[in-house]
């Protein structure tokens, strides 16, 4: 890991960059494989299935009778603890629930506002070198209390042509209506599309690769929606003299074995801790089954030193970190102050796995300094709201001429007339 001291404020965005690719490196070939796919559907995802993921697949849907075996091979503590992290997300979700907003703006004009489900959506779950059946939780059970209807699960088929069974007995928990082993970008491709073997949906959710996170971004110029653009993960760990610096080395590396591009980050008014983290991280690192990735990922990440709270707030807020952990005591300057996080652990015994499994809130949260704009996904991601009126007669003629002066002076007389009209025939 990179060690910076008291790095100049002007230099921050250089220190944070993240190692990831720009859209413009990847949007060819993304490009190529819509227009594939939309040309010739479900060929092109047998084609890409077979060249990307090595296997050949007579049938890209899940049938019932894989899932009945996939559940008999999931082990009976692992379904509790699946179920477990089930409940503490649905609690939390659903207490996301809002009810109808209604008000008279003045006499006789009545507005109200009402949340409706999306009716169709897709959610990618990444398979790779870590299938995470996490994932379907986080996406399918706020979906399922949202009441959406259909629940499209893409997810990308193992060398034996299978999904994972911890993915499939996920799902079936959760409601998923449908279940297709495709991956990558010709998932995205036939979601926004929609093939013969998978429905179109209007609004695509779930992380992926950088290839995965462009193709959304792509979906919406189709006029399909998209969560937020997740790409690689990412951890930023504030500390003082008072944290634990196994536990921070812990949590870095939790996230550094992601993936190759993940990118983890310690901001520290401690020299000393500093230190006891690089050489924890070392010690830990050493004995991770997914050493080779997680190392990778460590030598793009940084260790910060400032000499105040205050600078390390600031430097922090402008690189809007996906997951921010914070083990200082004084905690509540960096809880009130933080702006731009998708999600905020706090003190020696909240982990960011915890958030990641089952502490109850999402873990599909904007990455790359998206958290600057957008929130990570929660109930209401999968509903829209719809605003309502009623206006009586009375109502119109208290607000009649000021739509019709208003109308005038922007010169559109139709609408003007829309409402003169109904005057003329109330006053008369």
């Amino acid at each position: 890991m990179q060690k910076i001291e008291n790095p100049n404020r002007n230099s921050w965005s250089k220190i944070l960059k993240r190692p990831t690719q720009t859209v413009g490196d990847i949007e060819g070939i993304v490009t190529q494989i819509f227009n594939d796919v939309s040309e010739r559907g479900d060929l092109a995802i047998s084609e890409y299935t077979a060249k990307f993921d090595e296997i050949v697949l007579e049938s890209h849907v899940v049938t019932s009778i894989e899932i009945e075996k996939a559940v008999k091979k999931v082990p009976e503590k692992l379904k509790n603890a699946i179920k477990q992290a089930k409940q503490n997300i649905e609690v939390f979700h659903a207490a996301q629930k809002t009810s109808k907003v209604t008000i008279e703006t003045t006499n006789g004009v009545d507005c109200w506002q009402e949340k409706r489900p999306i009716q169709k959506v897709g959610l990618y779950i990444p398979g790779g070198t870590a299938p995470l059946f996490s994932t379907v939780l986080m996406l399918a059970v706020p979906a399922q209390i949202a009441g959406c209807k259909e629940i499209i699960l893409c997810s990308p088929p193992n060398k034996q042509g299978a999904l994972a069974p911890e993915i499939l007995f996920a799902a079936q928990l959760c409601g998923v209506t449908k279940i297709i082993k495709v991956g990558g970008i010709q998932a995205i491709a036939g979601l926004t599309f929609g093939t013969t073997t998978i429905p179109k949906v209007y609004k695509i959710f779930g992380p992926g690769n950088q290839f995965v996170t462009v193709a959304k971004q792509i979906a919406t110029k189709y006029g399909v929606a998209i969560d937020m653009p997740a790409g690689p993960s990412e951890l930023l760990v504030v500390a003082d003299e008072s944290a634990n610096p196994a536990y921070i080395a812990s949590d870095l590396l939790s996230q550094a074995e992601h993936g190759t591009d993940s990118q983890v980050i310690l901001v520290s008014t401690s020299k000393h801790i500093i230190d006891e983290v690089e050489e924890e991280v070392e010690k830990q690192l050493a004995v991770l089954p997914r050493k080779a990735i997680a190392e990778k990922a460590i030598a793009n990440s940084k260790l910060i030193y400032v000499d105040t709270d205050e600078k390390a707030l600031d430097m922090i807020d402008e690189y809007g970190p996906e997951h921010f952990i914070i083990c200082c005591k004084n905690e509540d300057l960096y809880i009130d102050g933080i702006c731009n996080a998708g999600s905020v652990f706090i003190g020696d015994y909240t982990p960011e796995s915890a958030g990641d499994y089952a502490s109850g809130t999402n873990h599909t949260l904007p990455t790359n300094g998206f958290s600057k704009a957008y929130s990570g996904v929660n109930l209401d991601s999968f509903m829209k709201s719809m605003t309502f009126q009623k206006i009586s007669k009375e109502g119109l003629l208290n607000i009649g001429e000021t739509i019709e002066l208003m109308a005038k002076a922007e010169g559109l007389q139709a609408h003007k007339n829309a409402v003169s009209i109904r005057l003329k025939d109330l006053k008369s």
